[in-house]
């Protein structure tokens, strides 16, 4: 009927023709759905393998059974129990952790590609591209290297994913720990993070052509790196962020980016003072000086910092070089680098400097040894055989130096001096110092303490220092025996011990009653023929019995409530503390000789006593000591590119236990370690140990000339700084004390990492080395000879 109807409408009769052709059309398709159906029968036990394969990575994120933190710990930033972690008791972020082995990281990293279970046949590419966005989630949760050590490794992993592993590696070549590689995935699928915000090791190659090794290898950063900075919580979430961790994490990033977007808005202009390229703010504060109502006890040359720490650059001199290195420089500087010809006019005739050429040349004398500084430290050994130099004595002071020849020759004896001089008249004299190699600082005796704490230099030295020692109830001088180690030495080579005219008379006279009454026993008085000099010896008491036997109390001893280690502002008063008693109070014995000090805890540290980490004091001293020697021997002196021939003038921004600088006791280096005033006092076991040291608050600036230290290292110092001043000016005071091409080290967390990075990429300097993993990053910097053309309005 249909055929038909539809043929009558066409207006055509139907044909037998096309009837058989449907018919056979209509088998043929019959025939071929069949012959489908038995094929796909035969051929069933292919697609479960496909659907089996889709299915394969959903079980692949399943985590393998281990104990997980908790996401509060992940959050909170808690380390695991391998961290090795110090904490201080005051300030929690503040960490010296202990080193790891070197395959510690590696065995990390077998574990972590590892755990997932792997399929019995080879997986496509899809799955790997799951696996990688699992690694991702757990590295935003939990970092992922937290693992526990019971996951063991199936050893069934895809040779082809492992080699795709490895292929991720740093911007040198080299590969990188599993987290980095993590971290550099997940950025990368975000698309639009800076490249300055992905973990790394960026490496610079020096003259001579060798480039820094992996920072898995023990030449560039296997425990400072790896073990101090890279400290993961062990708590995980399977798959999937906590919306903590997610909010952080994008708060981080965003804080992280303005970090680095502030590069350019930063503004430096040349500080405007008349002291110019010797600017020393707290030195050279005009506008405080001026409103003084005396200056009779020197209070013009004492510290006056300005109310707001100043954010200019001071400029360079004109022709400045690279300075001459040590020993050369002890004899010879460069003249355009300290451009001042007074001190040469007017000490000159007392072999001080002298003016040759290009060069200023230091013929090793002064007012007191004109033949020679060596010459005069052997004629003090010879008066007293007991003072024993480099041995029994080993940090001293040096009141008055000039331009510290004394101290200079000292190292060749193996002692430490720090010299101690007022900027005046006698123009620069410890720049000159400084510049030579020579440990030194600008200050005076006036109306406070020295920022040295009590009864820590072995000997205080004093060759025609200037001091009026016997007036005012003899303030000065108590000062001096407050420094003094019990049992410790004071050198006076000064004409009122030599000569005979009526004044001198008068000060020996006085200086004599002055010295019995404060207990001191006059050792030697001898005379220098060749110099044509004198000098007398004193010794402090190593007891009170003395000062309970005196007829009068005068000078007064001090209240009982009188901090003796108070040093920081504090005004001096005419009295004596009470030397200490029992056999384990500090000083009640002298330290071992020199070197067996530098490694041996003081006496007075013990179990009881709790350290700045949190262990028992004696504990807490070893491992800060064993620290440092790992990161000191396997970084810092091979894995920077730092050339330590160059290096002289080191100073340590937050020392602790001094650990820093003994580790570099093989190096022809000193170091000044700064115990800041908000820290933990460890600073009179630095003076133990054989080191050297001082007080001082970085939200101002340092008692020293500009471009004064080839090194400075900040162990978590900024981010301290950070809660009570100004970082830009405490980076303003950084750049006004290092030299140009001299080095930055820097350990603090991620984000004061990227602060300081980006102060110093404004300032155009050279970024040696930066690392940040988690919450902890390290930075080398190297100052550039940049300046602004701008000069401030005012200063």
């Amino acid at each position: 009927m249909a055929f038909g109807r539809g043929a009558k409408m066409d207006g055509r009769r139907p044909s037998s023709s096309s009837s058989s052709f449907c018919t056979t059309t209509t088998v043929v398709v019959f025939v071929a759905l069949c012959l489908v159906g038995a094929w796909m029968m035969t051929s069933s036990t292919v697609f479960p393998l496909e659907i089996s394969s889709n299915k394969k990575p959903v079980v692949k994120q399943q985590p393998s059974p281990v104990n997980f933190g908790t996401s509060e710990d992940a959050a909170s930033g808690n380390t695991g129990e391998g961290s090795g972690k110090f904490e201080d008791t005051d300030n929690n972020d503040t960490t010296v952790p202990e080193e790891l082995s070197n395959n510690e990281a590696p065995e990390k990293e077998k574990s972590t590609e590892n755990m997932a279970e792997k399929p019995e046949e080879k997986e496509p590419e899809q799955p790997k591209e799951k696996e990688r966005t699992k690694d991702m989630f757990d590295d935003a949760n939990g970092k992922s290297e937290g693992w526990s050590d019971d996951v063991k490794n199936d050893g069934d992993r895809d040779k082809s994913e492992e080699k795709k592993d490895d292929e991720i590696t740093n911007e040198s070549g080299e590969e990188k720990p599993d987290g980095e590689r993590k971290d550099d995935q997940e950025e990368k699928s975000e698309g639009d993070a800076p490249q300055e915000e992905q973990p790394q090791i960026e490496e610079k190659v020096e003259e001579n052509g060798e480039k820094e090794q992996s920072s898995n290898s023990a030449e560039v950063y296997p425990d400072g790196a790896q073990s101090e900075l890279l400290k993961e919580s062990n708590a995980q979430n399977g798959s999937f962020p906590t919306q903590a961790a997610e909010s952080k994490n994008e708060k981080e990033v965003q804080a992280s980016s303005k970090s680095l977007g502030d590069e350019t808005s930063y503004s430096w202009k040349l500080c405007n003072s008349s002291a110019s390229m010797d600017y020393i703010p707290c030195l050279d504060n005009v506008k405080a000086i001026k409103k003084l109502r005396s200056t009779k006890h020197y209070e013009h040359r004492e510290r006056h910092c300005p109310e707001e720490p100043p954010t200019c650059l001071v400029p360079l001199p004109e022709g400045y070089k690279r300075p001459i290195e040590w020993p050369k420089s002890r004899d010879k500087v460069w003249y355009s680098n300290v451009p001042h010809t007074k001190l040469a006019e007017y000490k000159g005739h007392q072999n001080w400097v002298k003016v040759s050429g290009d060069h200023l040349l230091f013929p090793g004398g002064g007012t007191q040894f004109k033949n020679g500084g060596l010459h005069y430290i052997d004629t003090i050994q010879q008066a007293l055989p007991d003072i024993a130099w480099g041995k029994r004595s080993r940090a001293i002071l040096d009141v008055g130096c000039g331009v510290a020849s004394f101290g200079g020759y000292m190292f060749e004896r193996d002692v430490l001096t720090m010299s101690f001089a007022p900027k005046d008249e006698h123009e620069a004299q410890v720049q000159f110092a400084l510049e030579r190699g020579i440990p030194a600082i600008s200050a005076v005796m006036g109306t406070k303490r020295l920022p040295y704490p009590s009864r820590v230099f072995d000997v205080i030295h004093c060759a025609r220092c200037r001091v009026p020692w016997h007036i005012e109830g003899g303030m000065l001088l108590l000062e001096l025996n407050r420094l003094l180690r019990p049992g410790g030495y004071f050198v006076w080579s000064a004409t009122p011990v030599y000569q005979k005219l009526p004044e001198d008379v008068q000060i020996w006279n006085a200086m004599s009653t002055l010295t019995k009454s404060m207990c001191w026993k006059m050792v030697n008085k001898t005379k220098d023929k060749l110099n044509q000099v004198g000098m007398a010896i004193y010794q402090k008491p190593m007891g009170n019995n003395c000062y309970e036997k005196r007829s009068e109390n005068n000078p007064p001893l001090c209240k009982e409530s009188d901090a003796a280690d108070a040093a920081w502002n504090v005004p001096l008063e005419a009295c004596m503390h009470k030397l200490p008693v029992g056999p384990t109070v500090r000083g009640a014995k002298w330290p071992e000789s020199w070197p067996q000090r530098l490694d041996k805890i003081p006496f007075w540290m013990d179990g009881s006593q709790v350290g700045v980490y949190g262990k028992p004091a004696n504990e807490d001293f070893e491992a800060d000591n064993a620290h440092w020697k790992r990161v000191v021997s396997k970084s810092y002196l091979n894995g920077m590119g730092i050339d330590w021939s160059k290096v002289r003038n080191v100073m340590d921004m937050r020392a602790v236990y001094g650990g820093f600088a003994a580790a570099l006791k093989d190096q022809k280096v000193w170091v000044m370690n700064i115990v800041p005033i908000d820290s933990p006092d460890t600073l009179p076991i630095i003076y133990e140990r054989g080191l050297f040291g001082m007080y001082h608050d970085w939200c101002e600036s340092f008692s020293t000339y500009p471009r004064t230290y080839d090194l400075l290292h900040a162990d978590h110092l900024f981010s301290k700084l950070k809660k009570r001043c100004k970082l830009l000016a405490v980076f303003a005071e950084v750049d006004r004390v290092l030299r140009p091409q001299g080095k930055l080290i820097v350990r603090d967390t991620a984000d004061t990492i990227n602060e300081l990075e980006s102060m110093a990429k404004s300032l155009k300097w050279e970024v040696r080395m930066t690392y940040t993993k988690g919450n902890e990053g390290l930075l080398c910097v190297e100052k550039s000879m940049w300046r602004p053309k701008e000069v401030e309005a005012s200063t």
